[in-house]
């Protein structure tokens, strides 16, 4: 595969896991759909977009579940399925990884705090850190 037709299937995969984040996603079945080997796919994202396809994919559930939790109206339980994880104890760890706190805590203290602020803005407002960046105890 050319390298310029790498970059088109690895950006056609990104979109992918844009799209249908709230999906059953693995790395093996995006692989296929990119008519490339799981381990080429991976090597590829990272070069290309700095993260493995898995953190990214995890990245955007929690980038969702953060505007499901402000809106206060679902459980930690609901939003975790709702954004496709499968597994609560694998979601609230990356979620406390990317957001620093445990989506529990993330919901009450956060419930109604971007009220009235346009969605587009309180998303860039609230977006996650990625590669466990946040810091231990709040928000980076």
């Amino acid at each position: 595969m050319a390298r310029t037709q790498a970059i088109v299937a690895i950006r056609r995969v990104r979109d992918r896991i844009d799209r249908e984040f709230d999906k059953p996603l693995d790395v093996e079945e995006l692989a296929r759909g990119a008519y490339m080997s799981a381990g080429h796919l991976s090597r590829e994202f990272k070069r290309i977009y700095g993260e493995s396809p898995y953190s990214y994919l995890m990245t955007r559930r929690v980038e969702r579940a953060m505007t499901l939790l402000r809106r206060g109206d679902m459980s930690v339980t609901d939003v975790c399925f709702a954004v496709g994880s499968s597994s609560l104890g694998t979601f609230s760890t990356r979620f406390t990884e990317l957001v620093g706190v445990p989506p529990s805590v993330y919901q009450r203290e956060n419930v109604a705090d971007l009220e009235g602020v346009p969605a587009c803005l309180a998303r860039q407002a609230a977006r996650p850190v990625r590669n466990r960046e946040a810091k231990p105890g709040g928000r980076a």
